[in-house]
């Protein structure tokens, strides 16, 4: 097991990654110092049928444990599912000294440490995610659902008190969920270090027999290139808007397809090659996308969704990313790998990118 230590202007907190390592969630709940009186556990449906029981057996019976499944996936991250927990809570009676265990992936997570933080202006929650996409999501304090016109434009920054990665549960997961959790480790390549890019490049042929080691290593460096963004701008006022490489164009992907069909690591990975295409033209990248789009379409990733949508629809959504400022969206791009910057583009400089993606053959 890997501790790695979570560092904030206002929060420090470990994450635990290996494989069968629950003990120490019994260890967390059961500490002098925690007190809970009441556990909420916020599950991802399809993962409690998979792996419920298994998480029970490290619930200490001494403490009252209520369970509130939520619809896989974005449909969690709704208004309604969120409302349908507040009340929840409040009809188990959970107080100030309750904490809420949040067990699935990135969109459960997301969910709720979005309800823990706001369930009585904030209870404690511990993070046990369930998914490759979730080593992304669970760590560094962006908690948020959806809304209709945009994507986690309400929420809050919220941090867990521990985070536990049991990688045994990554072996359930199905070839698109595996796909898209990827596509946020090939983010965290691109925008930190050449080395690490090209160590995917070279040894990432097939989601179908990932080595476990070396899956474990890609997930643990993309954690702590999270971290180390994190640690200097935990609330998004600077250099943290580079982990939304290739968001920009994916949210609004995700959007239009009422946040069904296209999984996030789908809609994120069309968003780079969409990124990685702009920075050519206009940061300065030396870059073969060519390249990287054979690699990508070789993993399965389809580029095809931009097709069903007018550029006019998708640059209407991305006016409302979080990035905009007065209605113009900015972008994360790279001048070198490793070396992204933040930059406003017209118009037209993005619907020639929204057209290169459309020319894009054999999908």
């Amino acid at each position: 097991m890997d501790i790695l230590q979570i560092k904030t202007e206002t929060k420090q907190y470990p994450v635990y990654i290996g494989s069968n390592i629950l003990d120490q969630l019994t260890d967390l709940l059961t500490a002098d110092n925690e007190r809970i009186s009441h556990i909420m556990v916020i599950a991802d449906k399809t993962v409690f049928e998979l792996h419920g029981e298994t998480l029970k057996k490290y619930l200490p019976d001494a403490l009252e444990v209520s369970i509130f499944n939520v619809p896989p996936g974005e449909e969690a991250k709704s208004l309604k599912v969120y409302d349908d927990c507040m009340t929840f809570a409040i009809e188990k009676g959970m107080d100030r000294q309750s904490c809420i265990l949040a067990f699935g992936g990135g969109a459960c997570g997301d969910l709720a440490g979005f309800v823990a933080a706001t369930y009585m202006r904030g209870i404690k929650f511990l993070g046990i995610p369930t998914t490759i996409l979730a080593h992304d999501s669970s760590v560094g304090g962006k908690v948020a659902v959806n809304h209709k016109l945009g994507k986690n434009l309400i929420g809050q920054f919220y941090h867990p008190e521990a985070v536990i990665y049991d990688t045994s549960f990554l072996t359930s997961l199905p070839a698109k969920e595996v796909r898209s959790g990827m596509a946020e480790v090939i983010k965290h390549a691109l925008i930190s270090d050449e080395e690490f890019y090209r160590q995917l490049l070279n040894n990432l042929q097939s989601f179908s027999a990932i080595d476990s080691n070396f899956l474990i290593n890609c997930l643990k460096r993309g954690i702590t290139v999270k971290a180390e963004i994190v640690a200097n701008d935990e609330k998004e006022n600077g250099i943290r808007a580079f982990l939304n490489f290739g968001h920009t164009y994916g949210h609004a992907l995700e959007n239009l397809e009422g946040y069904k069909g296209i999984s996030h690591g789908e809609a994120v990975m069309t968003g780079m090659v969409y990124a990685l295409f702009l920075s050519v033209k206009h940061a300065g990248l030396n870059f073969d996308l060519e390249e990287f789009i054979t690699w990508v379409k070789n993993l399965g990733y389809p580029l095809a969704f931009p097709g069903k949508y007018s550029f006019e629809e998708i640059y209407e959504v991305m006016t409302r990313d979080k990035k905009a400022a007065n209605k113009i969206p900015k972008f994360v791009l790279l001048k070198a790998i490793g070396h992204p910057v933040l930059q406003k583009l017209s118009q037209e400089d993005l619907r020639e990118a929204h057209e290169f993606i459309l020319s894009i053959k054999g999908e």
